[in-house]
């Protein structure tokens, strides 16, 4: 990372699972911060995880990771949105968790996490990620549901958005091949339609571990995972795996809307 060179006119996104730690965090914003423009970023299920000492849990553990953020002057979920310069565009840091519903529809959670398990499918959230002071991991991500539909509603109807969450806004875009029935701790079926009713000119997510771009419905869709050192090459460095997600590349002319690559 300290070899990463300047891009003083960029933003970078951190799209989550950066690290487990406070320590974690802060150092690769260190790094970061004085080599962009702005940095801005959205916990992953890795960073929610109990894991300081003494151990901080759940919604405190996530505002303990946020302080240091804006210790920083790094953009995060609980900022105002911040517009883009020359743009018509808002851009939008989201932290929304999950709520089992990417398993199978009509299940409920119990039954979700046993159809998992029938194939050896326990994620470490589930020992690891705490919810307090909810009671449930669903209840937490219903709950920041709730607040950011509020604030997306509130943006002005003529912005455009992007849109950064860390686990994905839909469940198509979710091809895990080797372990399909990890679905359930991906994302929430309610965010389904949220590039359409929040006018998203661009939705970037990170914790398929499956870098890639789909396009739905016009839309394109980033997911910019580095994932663990077993999928991708430390040789290449930080600035090998830089990703220019805004602007992008147009959607080819002869491609659907449901485009992916």
């Amino acid at each position: 990372m300290l070899t990463l060179p300047a891009h003083e006119h960029d933003w970078l996104v951190l799209a989550g699972d950066v690290g487990e730690s406070v320590h974690h965090l802060t150092t690769v914003l260190d790094a970061v911060v004085p080599r962009f423009a702005r940095v801005a970023w959205v916990p992953g299920n890795h960073e929610l995880w109990t894991s300081e000492d003494p151990p901080l849990r759940g919604v405190a553990k996530y505002e303990r990771m946020v302080a240091a953020c804006r210790e920083r002057g790094v953009v995060t979920p609980e900022d105002p949105y911040p517009e883009i310069p020359a743009t018509n565009l808002v851009f939008c840091a989201l932290c929304l968790l999950y709520d089992y519903s990417f398993g199978p529809e009509g299940m409920t959670v119990p039954e979700v996490l046993r159809w998992a398990a029938e194939t050896g499918i326990v994620c470490v959230d589930e020992h690891r990620l705490a919810p307090q002071p909810y009671a449930t991991r669903e209840a937490w991500c219903a709950a920041r549901l709730a607040t950011t539909e509020r604030r997306l509603a509130d943006l002005p109807a003529g912005k455009r958005t992007i849109l950064v969450n860390h686990w994905p806004l839909r469940l198509d875009l979710c091809r895990l091949f080797r372990i399909p029935r990890f679905t359930p701790w991906c994302g929430t079926r309610r965010t389904e339609d949220w590039h359409l009713r929040y006018r998203a000119d661009l939705v970037i997510s990170g914790h398929l571990h499956m870098r890639a771009t789909d396009w739905r419905d016009g839309v394109r869709f980033e997911e910019v995972s580095l994932g663990y050192p077993r999928q991708y090459n430390a040789e290449k460095g930080a600035s090998g795996y830089l990703r220019q997600v805004w602007p992008g590349e147009a959607r080819p002319g002869n491609a659907g809307p449901d485009w992916h690559r």
